[in-house]
């Protein structure tokens, strides 16, 4: 009878160890699927092509004033990344499969640039005692421009694999090279987008977008462009 009773009471405490150790692993298997449910949340990386809307052509530092020749390129290219932070995917009830996401973007600009003077070239007397400087000692004065962004971006169709987007008003931080002729190169602005992406694969996604950046020009000079181009995004 002693020897049933242990044998029962092994049992008992099998059975309890068991039906704990599933509870655990169903815990474990609920966790990791959870986990590996999309966030919404990801890091993008794009480039394209951009446009200031008004050249930097006669300033001191771009071309000497335009001693000899112009630095008067508009476009250029542009390279870029970021991430996004799911906010809510239906705009906190509101609104069913349309999303809030908050973008922070980081974009360098490379403008079109010229070989010409600038505030560093020395001007010699040339033939007859004209001042002027020979082509041979021109340089390259290179037009580029930093943009550190944080926008609000409103995605339709959460849910699906094409998912377009529009940025209302985002706010913009500036950094302009090289400096106006005021030596200034902090600039604030707003900037107005769109675009759409299309998962490829699992959290892989690609897309396209166009943006218009309007700036305060607190540099005295009119730093106003737009970008067109593609991105590549990652889910995490």
């Amino acid at each position: 009878m002693q020897v049933w009773k242990s044998s029962r009471n092994i049992g008992v405490w099998a059975v309890a160890v068991s039906l704990a150790a599933g509870s655990a692993l169903c815990g474990v298997g609920t966790a990791l699927a959870e986990d590996t449910t999309s966030t919404g949340n990801r890091v993008f990386f794009r480039g394209g092509y951009g446009e200031m809307l008004s050249d930097r052509a006669g300033e001191l530092i771009t071309d000497g004033h335009g001693a000899v020749g112009k630095n008067d390129g508009k476009g250029g290219y542009y390279i870029g990344g970021g991430a996004e932070f799911m906010l809510t995917r239906d705009l906190w009830g509101m609104v069913p499969s349309v999303a809030l996401v908050g973008e922070i973007g980081l974009e360098f600009k490379r403008w079109t640039s010229a070989n010409v003077a600038n505030g560093d070239t020395q001007l010699g007397g040339g033939p007859g005692g004209v001042t002027g400087v020979s082509s041979g000692g021109l340089t390259k004065v290179q037009l580029t421009m930093l943009t550190v962004s944080v926008a609000p971006k409103i995605k339709f169709r959460q849910g699906t694999d094409f998912q377009p987007w529009v940025i209302p008003a985002g706010l913009d931080f500036h950094v302009i090279s090289p400096t106006s002729s005021q030596i200034n190169y902090l600039d604030i602005g707003v900037q107005f987008g769109g675009g759409a992406e299309y998962r490829v694969w699992k959290e892989l996604w690609l897309g396209v977008d166009s943006r218009y950046h309007q700036a305060s020009n607190q540099t005295n000079t009119v730093n106003n462009f737009w970008t067109a181009g593609v991105y590549g995004a990652i889910g995490f």
